[in-house]
């Protein structure tokens, strides 16, 4: 079995990327330590520039093992793209300045994402989960790998897996919010799992062609 160390202290993300790992014989594991390091500023203004930051910084924790970070949000037609970046802070950033908001709880953002939305009809309720993993090792990235998810955002929550907007994000192929499914069946579907697969298969090709080295 491969490990796969992940710079996340969040339950929710080691799940999505369990479930897309299970059938690659790759076991997820949480980068040892990694709710004593000093705290990494998101301040990028792109999901990738936030994925590298991260995977950066906290390889530098790791003697020389590969380390996944990702930076993940939900863009929002109607709202120009919104939340984005700020997706984990959007409840925050209504009361406080950006620079000094911290992460909201879910479901702070998820009344603020429905009270922005509360005029607008199904049609418009278009939105896309992004998802950004850079793998980095001893301070320097390696590759990114980005996923995405179409689908529409609900007027109210359905489900009680996953976590984020995962309740109100309705996933027309399946007829189930991201809430509604299990890890495994979110891995297949989900911005997190596409990233994660494209990963492995540059994890797969790099062993190939060094099959006696770490990729």
């Amino acid at each position: 079995m491969k490990r796969v160390l992940v710079a996340t202290s969040n339950p929710g993300k080691l799940r999505d990327l369990a479930g897309a790992a299970a059938a690659h014989g790759v076991v997820i594991e949480a980068l040892p330590g990694f709710n004593k390091l000093p705290a990494v500023t998101e301040d990028g203004a792109t999901f990738e520039a936030n994925a590298r930051k991260k995977a950066e910084f906290c390889s530098k924790y790791a003697a020389g093992d590969l380390v996944l970070a990702d930076d993940s949000g939900l863009e929002v037609d109607a709202l120009g793209g919104a939340p984005g970046v700020r997706s984990a802070r959007y409840a925050a950033d209504d009361s406080v300045a950006p620079e000094h908001s911290p992460n909201s709880e879910d479901e702070a953002n998820n009344a603020r994402l429905l009270r922005e939305l509360h005029d607008v009809p199904d049609e418009f309720r278009t939105a896309r989960f992004v998802c950004v993993i850079a793998v980095a090792r001893s301070g320097h990235t390696l590759a990114t790998f980005h996923g995405q998810a179409e689908g529409i955002i609900l007027h109210s929550p359905r489900g009680s897996n996953g976590f984020g907007y995962d309740p109100l994000f309705y996933f027309a192929e399946v007829d189930k919010t991201f809430a509604e499914l299990s890890a495994e069946e979110k891995a297949s579907y989900s911005h997190r799992g596409a990233a994660f697969r494209a990963f492995l298969a540059w994890e797969d090709e790099s062993a190939e062609h060094h099959p006696h080295a770490v990729p």
